[in-house]
């Protein structure tokens, strides 16, 4: 059971589904749009899967179809929200497997932002955050809100940014290996290259772990 959704993949895809008659009910009484709204501050991306046959609901309730188009309109261009159809529960299923296939990071989820105002700073920090890979607008917010600046996010250590809703490790080693690979620039070829870039998340948690076992123990005993 989720607080918001019905479905979650890789703490990225949020999936609301609902039978086509639940789906009518929902506009009557408003939940929909509330529902919807949750699962967009939540996700990067949402899905509103509809399962069944949406025109014959409608004969069987005597809703003028206009409601219906009415809903898909705010529902795709207000909230940005993509709705798919299934005939039943099968096909569903079905759909909800091949999302799970989905890479954000194969397809541009959203456009390259503009360079802000030379004067505003929080658009500055939100526009170089969105710079590194798998960081869009909800979770530059999330970072901001945690770290409390651009300084703290690039000294955090693995772990922490793995705290990082919408940040897996896989995700969050890759930030890490960006802020903290070691640049050099080779004459003989003209090119500039990193020294660590075979690393992979297994090296850094074992660097991460191995300097914790260097520390030496704390005192905390008084004379």
């Amino acid at each position: 059971m989720l607080d918001v959704g019905d479905y979650v993949i890789d703490n990225v895809l949020g999936i609301e589904r609902k039978t086509a008659n639940d789906y009518l009910n929902s506009i009557i009484d408003g939940r929909l749009f509330t529902q919807l709204s949750k699962l967009k501050e939540r996700y990067d991306k949402v899905v509103l899967i509809i399962e069944g046959n949406i025109y014959k609901a409608l004969k069987e309730r005597k809703i003028h179809k206009n409601a219906v188009w009415g809903s898909y309109i705010t529902i795709t261009l207000d909230l940005g929200v993509a709705i798919l159809y299934t005939r039943n529960e099968e096909e569903t299923a079905e759909l909800i497997k091949r999302l799970s296939y989905y890479k954000p990071h194969t397809i541009p989820t959203t456009s390259t932002p503009r360079k802000p105002k030379a004067n505003n700073i929080v658009e500055w920090q939100k526009f170089i955050l969105q710079c590194f890979p798998h960081i869009g607008p909800k979770i530059t917010q999330r970072i901001l809100e945690h770290f409390g600046s651009i300084h703290a996010f690039c000294n955090a250590s693995l772990y922490e940014l793995t705290r990082i809703e919408g940040l897996t490790e896989q995700k969050a080693a890759e930030i890490y290996q960006i802020i903290h690979a070691v640049y050099r620039y080779s004459s003989k070829t003209s090119s500039a290259y990193t020294t660590d870039v075979q690393k992979n998340i297994l090296d850094y948690v074992s660097a991460d772990k191995k300097q914790k076992a260097d520390l030496p123990p704390s005192n905390n005993h008084q004379d």
